[in-house]
């Protein structure tokens, strides 16, 4: 493990639980040419290594995911997915560490209920000045987006299932709803952030 790495770690940085890939640490990255990424966690290389493997095993032995649709590729098909999906930094290219500002807290995070519609989680947030934001997720929780001069200790509340409309009205939003209300504008809603892996070794 780099030593920047550990001294990141040991600075007492919030813990991401992940039983997947195991657990992880969120932070912005600044690499040794000066690119800026500001969405990067942190993981040890070993839950990864292991889950790969045990993958690779269960398609080689037709009892993996691709494997129960009949596919004839299924082993390089995973193999694929494990080598060429998903953002990845090195450790070594990385020069400096600080607190992803867009990391929110698990605190914060535990408040907001589970999917809306199929696929879909939409909730919105109330900062300590009365202003309501659109918030939305398909999947990750990991890193959201944020309003300009905001943080997310300005969250007062979460309203769950609901949506900003824009006259500033907090409405609700139907829970299994097949179309969205007429006042519903996606462009207002700040979603989840893409973020970068860095594995090192423990």
């Amino acid at each position: 493990m780099s030593k920047l790495i550990l001294e990141y770690l040991r600075s007492g940085v919030e813990c991401w639980p992940d039983s997947n890939y195991g657990d992880g640490y969120r932070c912005s990255a600044y690499l040794t040419d000066g690119t800026f990424i500001p969405c990067v966690m942190l993981r040890k290389s070993e839950p990864l290594v292991k889950l790969a493997i045990r993958r690779f095993e269960e398609e080689k032995k037709g009892n993996g995911v691709f494997g129960l649709f009949g596919s004839h590729s299924a082993y390089e098909r995973i193999v694929k997915s494990f080598v060429t999906s998903g953002n990845k930094v090195n450790d070594y290219n990385i020069d400096r560490i600080e607190p992803s500002r867009f990391a929110i807290p698990l605190e914060l995070m535990r408040k907001i209920e589970g999917e809306t519609t199929m696929a879909w989680t939409g909730f919105a947030f109330e900062m300590m000045d009365g202003k309501l934001f659109s918030y939305g997720t398909s999947f990750g929780m990991e890193f959201f987006d944020l309003p300009d001069g905001y943080r997310f200790e300005d969250v007062i509340a979460v309203h769950n299932h609901s949506y900003v409309s824009p006259t500033g009205k907090l409405s609700s939003l139907v829970q299994g709803m097949s179309a969205q209300p007429s006042d519903y504008d996606s462009s207002l809603v700040l979603r989840e952030r893409p973020y970068f892996v860095c594995h090192y070794d423990a």
